[in-house]
């Protein structure tokens, strides 16, 4: 990784692999970059994926331009603020209470099982994964974000058989009874909608796949993070549970701005690129690989305000825009379950911080996905005295 460049422009190039790699980390140039038709997903494996599997019904991940703003257009409604409220809200608030429930009675848990427990819930009733046994599908899927990189050919031999199976028993045993009862009967959910436009088991399985990455592997995180801060800040605590909802999830917001799950977006120069900044003018030859710092652009005075560095419950919001900034990317590419995550912690963290003689026995273990660069928070152990 290259070193970030000076506050407020757009990165000095360095050479990898034989192509230019440009590193931003003002916020204005990354919100240009990343509204831009002129360039193409380059993160989480994105170019080895189109390499493979080829860009026809490629996971909406991976997809640009005309079917990218397709699909995202006809998934939109999964995810409108009425459909998360009217719809979700009472799926998070039911599960959460069953989830602190147990937790009460057990007197000790790990946050992040938790966390995985309410967001596998969510996501899995958005997707239409609801035909296998919750508890069994999140153990399984937690075994696949687990799964170890390793470096040399015996590993990497080891990783893949292993990889294949994993996915084959998250087929077999969740997306399979799925599929076969959306076929008998559609719903309102993702998988129906593939199944509607001609999408075949293979492909589903992907989609499913991707789904789940994004919507219970990064929203586990950001709760683990979110009550990390909470159980530090006993003020903060003590606001946060006063708080509507709407204050909770600008509160969460900050956090989040603060420590964005996924640390890099990457996109790939379809042409030439010209940006303004502060530094000048910057020309981004074509088939450059950006790398685009969303800690560093959220940190950006001219975007967070004055004390970008510190958290602030009060800071204030931008005039457009997230109060998160970056944290949920932009453009196209943009989150769209953005306002599922922040609702979700909203709920389960309000029910969770209630519990009296709540404690943070021990902190999680940090460490850093190489698919995803986002951070990874495991064991964190809370308690009842």
């Amino acid at each position: 990784m290259t070193a970030p460049s000076p506050r407020g422009s757009t990165g000095a190039p360095d050479r990898r692999d034989s192509a230019t790699v440009i590193r931003i980390d003002s916020f204005a140039a990354a919100r240009e970059v990343l509204r831009s038709g002129d360039v193409r997903q380059a993160g989480f494996n994105a170019e080895l994926v189109h390499r493979f599997i080829g860009s026809q019904h490629a996971p909406v991940l991976y997809q640009d331009g005309e079917p990218h703003q397709k699909q995202r257009s006809a998934t939109a409604r999964f995810f409108t603020p009425r459909v998360v409220a009217t719809r979700y809200c009472q799926l998070m608030e039911t599960t959460s209470r069953e989830l602190v429930a147990q937790f009460r009675q057990a007197r000790r848990a790990r946050l992040d099982d938790l966390s995985l427990a309410l967001a596998v819930a969510v996501a899995a009733d958005i997707i239409g994964l609801t035909n296998s046994p919750r508890d069994a599908m999140a153990a399984r899927l937690n075994r696949f974000f687990a799964a170890p990189v390793g470096q040399g050919t015996i590993a990497t031999l080891r990783n893949a058989v292993f990889g294949q199976l994993r996915t084959l028993a998250f087929y077999w045993f969740d997306v399979r009874p799925a599929i076969r009862a959306r076929r008998a009967q559609p719903r309102e959910d993702v998988i129906s909608h593939l199944l509607a436009e001609g999408y075949s088991s293979r492909e589903i399985l992907t989609e499913c796949l991707t789904y789940g990455a994004a919507g219970m592997a990064t929203t586990r995180e950001f709760i683990v993070m979110a009550g990390l801060r909470l159980f530090e800040d006993d003020e903060l605590r003590a606001r946060f549970l006063a708080a509507d909802e709407p204050r909770r999830i600008t509160m969460l917001e900050e956090v989040l701005r603060l420590e964005p799950v996924v640390s890099t977006l990457k996109r790939r120069t379809a042409r030439e690129m010209t940006l303004e900044s502060d530094a000048g003018t910057r020309t981004i030859p074509a088939r450059s690989l950006v790398e685009i710092d969303i800690g560093a652009a959220n940190r950006d005075e001219a975007a967070a305000g004055a004390c970008p560095h510190q958290f602030n419950a009060d800071r204030k919001r931008p005039a457009k825009g997230s109060a998160s900034l970056m944290s949920f990317g932009d453009g196209p590419h943009r989150c769209p379950g953005a306002a599922v995550a922040l609702h979700e912690a909203a709920i389960f963290l309000g029910e969770l911080m209630r519990v009296p003689g709540l404690r943070l026995e021990r902190r999680p273990t940090k460490t850093v996905n190489p698919v995803s660069s986002g951070y990874e928070l495991r064991d964190a152990v809370i308690v009842v005295e």
